[in-house]
């Protein structure tokens, strides 16, 4: 049975500080969130990116952080080992009818125009978005493009249509899903639930111990979804928890 260990930070590159100051939650409406977005100095190997998730780190662009909020723990980064994940005949009803109709591609990322209105189209009808701008190119590609690590872009398509995006960094044992966003006018294919299967999938066919899930937050809808891939582990007070139900 898996047994928790508390983690220890000892990183062979340090990570320099450049933006730590309080900013409106982007996860929990009211609260204020400290982020330090911090900058790796030298090569962010497979190697590195693999201790640094273990770690609870998360990637935007060419930055790593991790929460460090005043008041709230709401934010718990979140796993799967993918040899223990419990494939459900409902995961499997996604997985075979999104390949029946789908393609994946996996390629570096790109920004485009076709992504970029993809984007804004998932962010403002699922309210993902602090407010109503629309993302230009330029925010795009720092978000998604812009990358330290070795990050692809796994693509999922029905003929020419893009149906999901998601953004990948991949360590030595690691998958983190950066971020994915759909078109929901293909929901009938569950393409966010398709896109982390699909992960699963190439995880365990590359020989990958772990796919990181991103952030779990029980309070908010659009993250509380990550809560039926189990079992999982959550990183709680620098320790790993298995939650199997």
């Amino acid at each position: 049975m898996f047994q928790p260990k508390p983690l220890h930070l000892n990183l062979d590159n340090p990570l320099v500080v450049v933006h730590d100051e309080l900013q409106p939650c982007p996860y929990i409406q009211g609260r204020d969130a400290r982020m330090p977005l911090q900058w790796p100095v030298g090569s962010m190997t497979p190697e590195l990116i693999d201790r640094c998730l273990a770690q609870g780190y998360r990637r935007s662009g060419p930055f790593l952080y991790r929460t460090r909020c005043p008041k709230c723990q709401a934010c718990e980064p979140t796993r799967i080992e993918v040899s223990r994940f419990r494939w459900t005949r409902s995961f499997r009803r996604v997985l075979q009818r999104g390949d029946r109709d789908l393609r994946m591609q996996v390629s570096i990322p790109k920004v485009d125009e076709t992504r970029i209105a993809l984007f804004n189209k998932h962010r403002n009808e699922r309210n993902l978005g602090l407010s109503e701008r629309m993302v230009d190119r330029q925010e795009y590609t720092g978000f998604l493009v812009d990358t330290v690590c070795d990050t692809r872009e796994l693509s999922f398509w029905k003929e020419e249509q893009p149906v999901a995006i998601a953004t990948t960094d991949f360590g030595v044992e690691s998958m983190s899903l950066v971020y994915c966003f759909f078109d929901t006018a293909f929901d009938r294919y569950s393409p966010g639930t398709y896109s982390i299967l699909k992960h699963l999938e190439l995880a365990t066919e590359t020989g990958r111990k772990f796919v990181y899930l991103g952030m779990y937050v029980a309070s908010n809808s659009h993250l509380r979804y990550k809560a039926r891939f189990l079992p999982q582990e959550r990183l709680r007070n620098e320790v790993w928890e298995t939650f199997d139900a």
